[in-house]
């Protein structure tokens, strides 16, 4: 006779169905959350995730950020995927949103970026290893001013500030509370509530 067999799940399976469920919940509500470090896998999840939801519908992605940076390649994928999909896309800064989390912040039209009351918000220049050889080192250093420009420049078109400004500011770890960033031109509104996230 056989005898019976009774699965049980493991912890593990256990939270990973549970935020399986989370995921799929927030994605009906049209909800992209990035919270954590900016890495390749998170800018893959997020272009997943817009994409599905451009598909489905034209009506506006809510993007929730707190990060405090990491790579900078998989921010600019981020985002540029925001200005990509054609629904509106609100974010919402939460936390703390610096670094590469403030570039991809700042992606859409500032009347779309939303703080709330206790978010903190900072700019800095970019910082990479360079080694190896001496031909390597120059070009690697190279590559980060090349990007540091890049970036300040992205800053001051979406903030309204100077290129000047911005570079003089991000030369430096320059950190904003919600009302400074509103007045930077970073964030564009501090909210209280989800009903006013629209």
């Amino acid at each position: 006779m056989m005898e019976g067999h009774m699965s049980c799940d493991s912890p593990a399976d256990k939270k990973e169905s549970f935020t399986e469920q989370v995921q799929s919940s927030l994605l009906k509500q049209r909800i992209v959350t990035v919270f954590g470090e900016i890495s390749q896998k998170a800018a893959r999840e997020f272009t997943e995730r817009l994409l599905v939801l451009a598909g489905e519908s034209d009506d506006p992605i809510k993007v929730l950020i707190n990060s405090p940076g990491g790579h900078v390649e998989s921010g600019d994928t981020m985002f540029d995927m925001i200005r990509f999909v054609k629904p509106r896309v609100l974010v919402l800064g939460t936390g703390w949103v610096a670094s590469a989390g403030a570039l991809i912040y700042s992606a859409p039209p500032k009347e779309d970026r939303f703080s709330l009351p206790n978010t903190r918000f900072m700019l800095h220049q970019p910082s990479g290893g360079v080694g190896g050889s001496a031909s390597d080192a120059e070009i690697e250093a190279n590559e980060i001013i090349k990007m540091r420009k890049r970036l300040n420049q992205t800053f001051a078109d979406q903030t309204g500030q100077s290129l000047e400004r911005v570079t003089k500011d991000s030369d430096r770890n320059f950190w904003m509370g919600p009302a400074e960033a509103v007045e930077y031109g970073l964030a564009g509104k501090v909210i209280q509530s989800l009903e006013e996230l629209k």
